[in-house]
């Protein structure tokens, strides 16, 4: 027998038995109709909807799947995961940005819980002579060479976000903890919004494809509009967004829904009109070009440090931007480099798990090559990294950064849970979302103290690993300094996996493969 007739069934004895015992007792009319009547008009409802073959096949008890899985993550989170599960992040990395925001206590009791001899295992070895780093040398000057207002960053600051995707409290808390822990934040791709400047924290000011903020009505880019938001003082950096991790290759689009008065004076853009972010910049086209509107933006700022993001995608293009650099004399003062495993960014799955180099593979690539052609000593390069600890911090640095971003370790510790639901505007704790009655919830003054809190711990957890291993300054960490477990047996330094490039290998006019002697004023369309 069909649960379908099992349903009729019931639905027709509770029916008559409700009728015949209301002749005796009058209330059963009112509770039994009340508990019973609506699960009854559910099941026909299931039974006429052609939606989903499993409400019209199990009425009412079908509904119980969907409420399962609406809950599933929380079942996940709350029962089932161990503190190494979890995914993008563990319940252990999680815990340890919580304790570290709230000055709670982040030791560890009976060991290690991590399963040392599995395959992937990495570590640091430490020095029979450790060393005592002073505060200072946890800073990084940027645009020494080339600007007028060089920016004596952080290591660590807060990766690209915008103002939109993160909600107003969640942009006045990060903001705020910029401005108390002396670290830069930097505005994402939506522009520079009043929520970004109230607190007065250093910004990195990105431009991406659109020209949110600094555009024209057609959307192309506009040096005055530039050139007033630039100048301000808060402004420190700014940074042109090529691609991004979750997403390389795609442009974007703001619905009109979503565009209201205040989002529309921000980006420069019309109240209730879809927004559309193109795939490739309309400023340029070629290497050069790019190299070009890096200088170009460099004194319209007033000399600021001007630098670029990237996926990496094709190795041709980066090697020919770095040829091209040889070729005008032009450098970027820093290059952000963006992983293709994704960020806080929402994207289609196939570009999130198929599209771009990974974060490491591409850290290596664009070191190797800014090593090989001589440029490295001239550009900082920024990894924007999935970091909760100081060992994760050691490590891009070893691997051939000068200083980190990072985006989600920061949303843990304004009181992420990884909800996963940033993307439909459901974030119950306020940080990704627009939703007034869930932004509420997030108390700026409080959180912009977490901020900033767990960037000095983070901070501090890096300089203890440098003084243990009797490294005396950062930009001292090598490749050799990380080791990984390659198999049961073997282990191997990040050097013998990734070796240095023998310097200027790419530098010499004779060495350089033919293809990038041809591209430097080619459009990358044209040629690629």
């Amino acid at each position: 027998m069909s649960i379908r007739v099992i349903f009729y069934l019931i639905s027709v004895i509770v029916v008559v038995g409700v009728a015949l015992l209301g002749q005796f007792v009058s209330w059963v009319y009112f509770i039994s109709y009340a508990l019973f009547l609506p699960l009854i008009f559910l099941g026909l409802h299931d039974q006429i909807q052609t939606k989903k073959a499993i409400l019209k096949n199990f009425p009412v008890l079908g509904h119980f799947r969907y409420f399962f899985l609406l809950i599933r993550p929380e079942i996940r989170q709350y029962f089932v995961e161990s503190n190494e599960d979890g995914l993008p992040f563990s319940w252990e990395k999680r815990s340890v940005v919580k304790q570290r925001s709230l000055k709670s206590l982040d030791t560890m009791p009976f060991g290690t819980r991590v399963e040392t001899n599995r395959v992937g295992y990495e570590w640091i070895n430490h020095s029979l002579s450790p060393t005592k780093i002073p505060d200072n040398k946890m800073r990084v000057l940027i645009g020494e060479k080339n600007c007028r207002e060089p920016y004596n960053a952080s290591m660590v600051n807060i990766s690209a976000m915008s103002y939109g995707a993160l909600s107003k409290n969640a942009i006045l808390a990060l903001n705020g903890g910029a401005k108390l822990g002396e670290f830069a934040h930097n505005t994402g791709e939506g522009g520079i919004s009043s929520h970004h400047l109230q607190n007065g924290g250093d910004l990195i000011w990105q431009i991406g494809t659109a020209y949110f903020g600094t555009r024209d009505k057609d959307g192309s880019f506009s040096p005055e509009e530039f050139q007033k938001k630039a100048k301000m003082p808060q402004v420190k950096m700014i940074e042109i967004k090529l691609s991004q991790g979750a997403k390389p290759g795609k442009g974007g689009i703001l619905p009109g829904a979503k565009v209201n008065k205040e989002i529309a004076e921000i980006r420069g853009v019309e109240v209730g009109k879809t927004v559309y972010s193109p795939a490739k910049h309309s400023a340029f086209s070629t290497p050069i070009g790019l190299l070009e509107w890096v200088k170009s933006l460099r004194e319209l700022s007033g000399g600021k440090p001007v630098g670029f993001k990237l996926c990496l995608g094709k190795r041709r293009e980066f090697y020919s931007i770095c040829k091209a650099m040889i070729k005008t004399n032009i450098t970027p003062d820093f290059i952000t480099v963006d992983g293709g495993e994704g960020g806080t960014g929402s994207a289609p799955v196939e570009f999130s798990n198929s599209v771009g180099t990974p974060l490491i593979d591409g850290l290596i690539e664009i070191t190797n090559a800014l090593i090989g052609f001589g440029l490295k000593k001239d550009i900082k390069v920024i990894a924007s990294a999935k970091i909760t600890t100081g060992f994760h911090v050691a490590k891009y640095l070893a691997l051939g950064a000068d200083l980190v971003n990072i985006a989600r370790g920061f949303m843990f510790s304004l009181g992420c849970i990884q909800a996963l639901k940033c993307h439909t505007d459901e974030c119950p704790t306020g940080v990704a979302t627009q939703n007034k009655s869930l932004t509420k919830g997030l108390n700026v003054n409080n959180k912009k103290e977490l901020v900033k809190n767990f960037h000095n711990a983070l901070i501090h957890s890096f300089e203890e690993i440098l003084n243990a291993t009797g490294v005396d300054e950062p930009s001292k960490l090598k490749r050799w300094h990380i080791l990984k477990r390659v198999s049961v047996n073997q282990i191997m330094n990040f050097n013998e996996l990734y070796p240095y490039p023998e310097s200027e290998v790419f530098f010499s006019e004779e060495r350089v493969p033919d293809q990038f002697k041809r591209v430097l004023s080619y459009s990358f369309a044209e040629h690629f």
